[in-house]
This record gives structure tokens, sequence and C-alpha cells, in this order.
């Protein structure tokens, strides 16, 4: 009886009355309402014995008989069976006034009733009481693990969002405080072992990370670590066994959102190398050298998007679809998970979204130029590149004029005068770099084909796996992830048409 409450619980427990009854047990309510019974599926209905047709009313007659005599059990013939029911006692008072409150076991055997059963029964009431309790108890403590990683994840989108003072005020409730700077780690754990990897991460740390299981990747820890504290991620990639880890530059709270994206990009490297840790290059954001006209040019593609009030109160206002867009540029249909939202609501909002902004968000162009557009917003304009002077300008005279705020075409047309920039220019060259030959032309290829791995492989005229493989390598060059979102696709389809509107103001 002891070891099974260690080892098998109330079920059990329940389970092993009934083998030692030849019947059934259960555990009721005083209203006969089963609570668990022998021989029920985890997930399926309690149910009585078929060949005892009413006991509900066995029990609640069972209830009415311990209350008025004061009884300590209670026994029911019911022709080929007997019912015998016993109250639980409570985890402070086994001898309560008001049997009635208490749960109640219950126990259907043929007749005659073994000699001995009765004792038994009497028994393993405080066993099975303390189980009961016990189980209560773990319910609970996992319910507040619940609500606490629910809290986490809630703060870690709050700083995805650049949502940075409300993130702070979430946080207050939970320990650490946020870190400022900090440096973002992306661990991913091998099989199901993110808990343990968890206990681990904070432990190599004193505790000092913010530790939030990843709501897109079941496999992910994202730890936010206060810059200049002990290498963390060192230790991890050390210490489990399989164990990925990627790592950002040092960056401002506020910029969260980057030092995520910087993380991804160097897990996908990290998974290449021996050591299964790498650090994020140096690798300036597009945001910051885009300039006053990059920002003139943001701001006039997302106002359509930012001044948006819906016309019903229950719909999406224009921060949740702000963030709805965020969420989905960065984890494509992942992002049903990280906004924890349908998918036909997701596809539902980039509709209207597509038609706010007059952008078609199926092409790969329009995606990259909302998704500049939102890195420049995020980025505060004091860290940017300043604007060259009037000698150097090269946006052409296009900062009042050009097409309207939002369409497609307009945008297309000023985000190749921003893509013009000297500064812009520079950043282009440096992310193209890594890639030449046969490496650039299957990047141009992919990206050409809307970063899909299919028509990408037709036109190449290999095999999905050999285009797969050709930009996995391409991720070890570029030290980007390609294949799995985050993707640098944007970065890099930007990095080409800067290029290509180089050559094309040569050619004029």
């Amino acid at each position: 009886m002891q070891r099974l409450a260690r080892n098998g619980g109330t079920a059990g427990l329940l389970r092993w009355l009934a083998g030692r009854a030849d019947g059934w047990a259960g555990i009721a309510r005083s209203d006969g309402t089963l609570l668990s019974a022998s021989g029920a599926a985890p997930s399926g209905p309690l149910t009585a014995p078929a060949d005892v047709p009413d006991v509900p009313r066995l029990i609640a007659e069972g209830v009415r008989a311990l209350t008025e005599r004061g009884a300590l059990a209670y026994s029911h013939d019911t022709g080929a069976h007997t019912v015998l029911l016993f109250p639980l006692p409570g985890p402070h008072d086994p001898h309560a006034e008001d049997r009635g409150a208490a749960p109640l076991l219950a126990v259907v055997t043929p007749r005659p009733v073994a000699a001995g059963l009765a004792t038994l029964l009497a028994d393993v009431l405080m066993p099975l009481s303390l189980c009961r309790e016990a189980e209560a108890v773990e319910r609970k403590r996992r319910r507040v693990d619940l609500a606490e990683s629910r809290g986490r994840e809630a703060v870690l989108h709050l700083l995805m969002t650049g949502q940075l003072s409300i993130a702070q005020q979430v946080a207050g409730a939970l320990r650490p405080r946020l870190p400022d700077p900090v440096r973002v780690c992306v661990v991913e754990c091998p099989g199901d072992s993110r808990d343990e990897v968890a206990r681990v991460c904070a432990e190599a740390d004193g505790g000092r990370s913010w530790i939030v299981r990843c709501p897109v990747y079941a496999r992910h820890l994202i730890l936010v670590s206060p810059d200049g504290g002990t290498a963390t991620d060192e230790a991890v990639a050390a210490l489990v066994d399989r164990c990925v880890v990627g790592v950002s530059e040092r960056v401002p709270l506020a910029d969260t959102a980057t030092g995520y994206r910087q993380a991804f990009h160097a897990l996908a490297v990290a998974r290449e190398v021996p050591g299964r840790h790498v650090r994020f290059g140096a690798a300036p954001e597009p945001a910051l050298v885009v300039g006053t006209a990059g920002r003139r040019w943001a701001e006039a593609l997302l106002t359509p998007l930012l001044t948006y009030v819906p016309r019903r109160a229950q719909d999406p206002g224009s921060q949740e679809l702000t963030a709805t867009a965020a969420s989905w540029l960065a984890f494509s249909s992942h992002a049903t998970d990280h906004l924890k939202v349908h998918r036909n609501t997701l596809a539902a909002r980039l509709r209207l979204i597509g038609e706010l902004l007059g952008l078609d968000l199926h092409r790969l162009a329009d995606q990259a130029a909302l998704d500049l557009a939102l890195r420049i917003r995020a980025t505060p304009a004091p860290v940017c590149t300043p604007d060259p002077g009037p000698a150097d300008d090269h946006t052409g005279g296009q900062r009042d004029g050009g097409a309207a705020p939002g369409h497609a075409n307009g945008a297309a047309h000023d985000l190749d005068e921003v893509l013009r920039r000297p500064a812009v220019q520079e950043w282009a060259l440096r992310q193209l770099a890594p890639v030449a030959g046969a490496a650039e032309e299957t990047l141009r290829t992919w990206l050409r084909c809307e970063g899909r791995l299919g028509p990408t492989a037709a036109e190449l005229g290999i095999s999905v796996p050999g285009a797969r493989k050709r930009l996995t390598r391409l991720e070890a060059v570029l030290q980007r992830s390609l294949l799995r979102p985050p993707s640098a696709r944007y970065d890099l389809w930007l990095a080409l048409r800067a290029r290509e509107t180089a050559a094309e103001e040569a050619t004029s």
C-alpha cells in the first residue's frame, strides 16, 4: 500500500483496491459525482459498474446515513453486490464532524464480502487521502509554474515589440530585475530536456538572467542576460551534451528584438561548429544606416497602419496589427504560436495590413520593405547614421515628393532612393562580401523565387535536398539563418537591391 502510494498515487491505489475487492473502486463527492475510478482511461469519462445501476443515488443515501448516525462507514446490499462507503479524512482533521462534505471511497464487491476487506479499506483511507492532497498540491504547483512561464513570455513579447516601460512594470512582480544592457542568448536543447537545461542555466549564472521558454520553438530557451556577467552561454554549451547556443552582441534592453535576431543567426552557425557555441559577428543593422531620408520613408509607409482605427471595439487596433506584422515577419507561420491566435485570425490580420499599406505581403520585396520600416521605427533616431551633406545626398530631391505614402509602387520607388545612400551601399557590400560565384547565384535564385525551396531547386536544375544543402552551406558562410525564421532573407534582399540600384545609377 505504501509503495503504491509513492509510485502509483490515487490511480494506483484504486486499481489495487479493485483487484483486492474483485470489483470496482472509486472516489466520489457527497452528491454522487465520481472524481476518480479504477479502470478509467486517463482522458476518458468516469463510469460506475454497469451491473450497479444507480451508484450516485446509493452514495447520496450513504452520505445521509453517515451524517444522521455519525458512523464511520456505510454498506448497502444491491442484489449480487455490496456497496461500501468510507469518508476520506481531511489532511489535518481525520475525524471531522461534517463527514458529508468529505469525498468518499466507494467500493463495489460481490457478495458475500471477503473477510478482512472492510479492515483493508479502513487502513487505505489515510494513504489515499494523502495521495489526493499531494496530487492537489502538485496541480497547484504546475499552475503556478505555468503562470510564471506565461508571465515571462509576456514580458519578452513586450520587449520584442518595443514596449519597454510596460515590460519593466510587469517584470517588477518577477525575479530577477530586467538588466540593461543585455546579451540575448538562444539555447537549442536536446530532446525534451528544456526544463533541465533551464535549471542548468539558472545555476550557471546564479539566477541573474531572464530565462524564457520560447513560445515558437519547443526546444529553445531564450536568455536575456546582463552584459559583463559570467559566461553562462559557454558554460551551458560545455555542461549539456548536444546543446547548441547562439549569443547576440551587447545591445540596450530596448533592442531586445535585435538581440534575439542576432542570437538566432548565431545559433544557425553554432550547429555546424564543434564547440556548439557561437557569438554573433559584428554587422550593423540596416535601420542604423538609412539616415533621415530612411526614417521619413518608413514613417510615410507605416502611417496608414499606425493611424488605423478599427470600426468595432473588438477588432484589432493599430498597435495589435503592428505587433502582428512584426511577429509574422520574424516567425512566418509560427506567429500563431507567438501571438496565441488561430491561423485564420493571423491570415485575416495580414490581409488587412496589406490593404492598409498597399503592399502584397506574398512578395518578398514587400515583406523586406515592411520589415525594414518596422525596424527603423523601433530604432531610436539619435543612434542612426546622420545624413550626408548636400553634395553626397543621393535621395535625388525626393524628400517631400514621390508617390503617395502607402502605395506599393511608391514605397518601392522611395525605398530605392534610400538604398542609394552611401552608408547603405557600404552596408550592402559588407553583407554580400562573403558570397561570390555559384554561391551568389544560388542566393539570387532563392530570393528571386520568394525564398521557396521547390521553385529554387527547379530553376537551378537540382533536387530540393540539394538546394537545401547549398543554402545550409550559405548559412555558415554568411553566419546567418536562412531556412528557419527569423531569416536573414530580408536583409539579403535589401543588400542585393541596393547593389542593383547602384549599378542602374552608374549606367544611367
